[in-house]
């Protein structure tokens, strides 16, 4: 897919070209509200208030904590209900899709990579892994198996090194996310370890998913429960999907007609799911950010989430739509009004005292541009604080 924005070559250096591309993002991140600019607000302006927004009369599932929500129609890109759809929280893992989403196409599915030490450093300690060694050579479809059964940042980070290195990914994720006109999403990693100022919605991570979904590789990783992975030698062990809806585990049954697609969680953001299931020729997508902590409260919502669309699909109204990319032809649009991260969402993302994950509309914007300064190798560049315990 075309990006919207300038890349950096391959050897990890963000060109001059690219990072002014990134301050003529700036004021779009900037926008003013529908009303003042006369752009639409990005999936329609009812996503853009505060609360709970359906339309038809049909009762919401009961016990929904979750401090946003998204439910929406694959196929149509209709969305049937949402609650705080462009509140900004940390993603955790749920990011994977959008570096699936970036990365996916760019290598061969058969292609061979010998790992070595220097594609395994700088990996956040705590990270979740599939257990990559150096002097192991994997193909790439059993790196990205790594990536969406386990969750592994080791497999993150190998696919980024062979992409050309973690800063050209993060640049390249960023400008996807732009495409894609996921305008809440900051990317500072690629596999969504907790990092100040990494942030996304409801709205985006939906986004995300729907493009992936599109996507016959990206399907079929996410829908895979078991695979065998190298262990060196002809040695294999068998790793499982950690997305509990889909193989069942931890005393939950399989949701029928379940596609995927990400869960994540970090011990800082807590937990964040987006899950895809079709029954009788329709795809409803869920994404839930935030829930209560404890058990299996993410996937329990998603769950009544999905069987609610399934129920009401056709009876209620949409009160929004998810907007497609501008490289594919989609109307630009702008960020919602009054845009805004959660107090939780900003601890997560800073470890309790950041101020990043508080930022937003003109805050959001120096974010973005200084995060596309930031990734420059070169002169004064300076290292992110990798820090946080991440599990999936």
């Amino acid at each position: 897919m075309p990006f919207s924005s300038s890349l950096p070559p391959r050897d990890g250096r963000l060109s001059r070209r690219a990072v002014l591309g990134l301050a003529a993002a700036a004021p779009l991140a900037l926008a003013a509200p529908a009303s003042a600019s006369g752009v639409p607000v990005i999936g329609g302006e009812r996503l853009g208030l505060a609360g709970v927004q359906v339309q038809g009369g049909m009762p919401l599932p009961k016990k929904l904590t979750a401090r946003a929500w998204l439910v929406a129609d694959h196929d149509s890109g209709e969305v049937l209900a949402a609650c705080e759809a462009h509140r900004r929280l940390a993603p955790a893992s749920t990011l994977k899709m959008l570096f699936a989403d970036t990365v996916l196409s760019e290598f061969d599915r058969n292609q061979t990579h010998t790992v070595t030490d220097a594609d395994l450093a700088d990996i956040p300690a705590g990270s979740s892994l599939v257990g990559i060694k150096p002097g192991i050579t994997y193909t790439v479809e059993q790196l990205w198996l790594g990536v969406f059964l386990r969750s592994g940042n080791d497999a993150v980070h190998v696919l980024s090194r062979m992409n050309g290195g973690i800063a050209r990914t993060v640049a390249q994720m960023q400008a996807q996310a732009e495409d894609m006109q996921a305008l809440d999403t900051h990317v500072v990693s690629p596999d969504g370890f907790d990092h100040p100022g990494q942030l996304s919605s409801a709205y985006d991570l939906t986004l995300f998913a729907r493009h992936g979904l599109r996507n016959g590789d990206f399907r079929g990783y996410c829908s895979t429960r078991v695979a065998n992975f190298p262990a060196g030698g002809k040695r294999t062990f068998q790793i499982q999907n950690t997305d509990r809806l889909l193989t069942g585990a931890w005393g939950l049954g399989t949701y029928k007609g379940l596609i995927g697609v990400k869960n994540g969680y970090t011990s800082n953001a807590g937990n964040t799911f987006t899950g895809a299931a079709t029954r009788g020729g329709r795809t409803l997508i869920v994404t839930v950010m935030h829930p209560e902590p404890g058990g299996n409260g993410v996937y329990q919502e998603t769950a009544s989430l999905l069987d609610w669309g399934f129920a009401h699909a056709g009876k209620v109204q949409p009160v929004g739509t998810l907007a497609e990319p501008l490289s594919e032809g989609g109307a630009r649009g702008t960020p919602a009004p009054g845009q805004r991260a959660s107090a939780h969402g900003a601890a997560a993302a800073g470890h309790g005292g950041s101020s990043w994950g508080l930022i937003g509309g003109a805050g959001g914007a120096a974010a973005l541009l200084a995060g596309g300064v930031y990734a420059l190798r070169g002169r004064g560049r300076r290292r992110a604080v990798e820090d946080g315990r991440h599990r999936r």
